[in-house]
């Protein structure tokens, strides 16, 4: 089983030891990504993008997403991303964790972890 890891460039990546992506065995794992932006709703926007990059060059898509994890220091600010989250699973929805924890930095309202595997 050959391994590709995909690095985003991201400021932790060098400082934890880590990359954004691992394709193995016809799955594709994800790191937990935070976004830029003000509020959770933007954060939340913003670390989908980094996501879908992460995915595309893996081959995959967020159609092939299977599992998805987020965490947030404040569940109340969860509700706002839903419709941002609906609207990019949509009619492929992956089975979900919502996890109400500190992250690595305050200014963080969001962090989005996924899995996805390659569909023959």
């Amino acid at each position: 089983m050959t391994l590709k890891r995909i690095p985003s460039g991201g400021e932790f990546e060098a400082k934890v030891g880590y990359c954004r992506a691992v394709v193995a065995g016809g799955w594709v794992h994800v790191a937990g990504t935070v976004g830029q932006g003000e509020d959770a709703v933007e954060q939340c926007r913003s670390a989908l993008a980094t996501i879908e990059k992460a995915l595309a060059e893996a081959g995959a898509g967020f159609h092939d997403v299977v599992r998805v994890t987020y965490m947030l220091p404040d569940r109340s600010e969860f509700e706002p991303c839903w419709p941002i989250l609906a609207e990019t699973f949509g009619a492929n929805p992956p089975v979900a964790t919502m996890i109400e924890c500190g992250l690595i930095d305050p200014k963080y309202r969001i962090e989005i972890e996924v899995t996805a595997f390659l569909s023959e």
